[in-house]
């Protein structure tokens, strides 16, 4: 598998300034911006949609990872792939037709993910497990930011990384929720790869060094 890659998570950024939040983001080691859309629906929480997304684009040099906390996500698809995102992960629990809305983010010429909340178990998805380029796992209780990392987390994604393993494919595991650098080493041990970091990093006092931080730790 490839290095392990840190997403922070703009989520927690200063809205006020997020020009300079997503060149800060540009200028560290980080690999990707994660995007969290809420649609108080979903999850309890309404965060931003396509206009912040295009605003963050515009400054972007990184790739938009976008998860989408909303209710049948088939239906702004295309319109997040227009604005800007590279990945899209849906979560499993909102979406019916998952493959359809899989394939549908891969014609938009974005790469596809699924997204299981904190208890679905990680054995829905041995079927689909080919068509995902990443599997998000909520390691947390979607909806907010600064929330504490569950430990049953660690369990997740042996379970995950042991059913890729056996199907012999590179899926990527991605966490997010709680991330720090006091849990990111036994994340990697298990089998994580990419590390969605918020407020670990932008309530830090540097938070250019915390990126690097993490990115050392999840590295080494």
């Amino acid at each position: 598998m490839a290095s392990k890659l840190i997403a922070p998570s703009m989520l927690a950024a200063d809205f006020g300034n997020l020009q300079r939040d997503t060149e800060m983001v540009n200028n560290s080691d980080a690999d990707w911006f994660h995007i969290d859309v809420m649609d108080g629906h979903f999850v309890p929480n309404i965060s931003y949609g396509m206009p912040v997304i295009q605003a963050i684009k515009k400054h972007a040099t990184k790739p938009l990872d976008v998860h989408l906390m909303i209710e049948k996500p088939e239906r702004y698809i295309e319109e997040f792939a227009k604005v800007g995102a590279d990945i899209i992960t849906v979560h499993h629990e909102s979406t019916v037709h998952l493959h359809r809305t899989l394939t549908q983010i891969e014609d938009a010429g974005c790469k596809a993910g699924v997204v299981l909340n904190l208890t679905t178990p990680v054995s829905v998805l041995e079927d689909i497990l080919p068509k995902c380029y990443m599997v998000l796992l909520m390691s947390i209780n979607p909806g907010f930011g600064g929330q504490k990392f569950e430990d049953i987390t660690y369990n997740r994604v042996k379970k995950l990384r042991k059913m890729i393993t056996e199907q012999g494919l590179n899926t990527r595991i991605e966490i997010d929720g709680g991330v720090t650098n006091k849990n990111i080493k036994k994340l990697v041990e298990a089998g994580a790869d990419v590390f969605v970091a918020g407020s670990h990093v932008f309530k830090s006092t540097n938070q250019t060094e915390t990126i690097k931080e993490l990115k050392t730790l999840a590295n080494s």
